[in-house]
């Protein structure tokens, strides 16, 4: 029996590691064939040019610096993404009011 994410590529940008390292195990959970991360935000975008996902997960804020840009590029190459955070009160910037967010786990 095939699971969720069979075969499926997957862009991770996160920065803080345990939570990180969380999402990498549910995502190989879920059949992954491959989970990269990024923890900045040049990171995401080298690897978007440089690889072909077929999805994201994007932490809102890393190290104090918003996403909208790593946001931008994968809307622009068709790739869906969901957003993730932390903080309990989160404001979208106009354009990604529909994107999934999810809340992040405390660790």
């Amino acid at each position: 029996m095939d699971k969720l994410l069979s075969g499926r590529r997957v862009l991770v940008v996160e920065d803080e590691m345990l939570v990180l390292l969380m999402i990498e195990d549910m995502l190989a959970d879920l059949g992954c064939e491959s989970i990269i991360a990024a923890a900045s935000i040049n990171r995401a975008l080298a690897s978007i040019d440089a690889q072909f996902f077929d999805l994201a997960m994007l932490d809102m804020n890393l190290n104090g610096d918003s996403t909208y840009s790593v946001a931008d590029a994968l809307a622009a190459r068709g790739i869906p993404f969901v957003f993730s955070t932390g903080y309990s009160g989160h404001h979208m910037r106009d354009g990604y009011s529909d994107r999934p967010v999810l809340k992040k786990p405390s660790v």
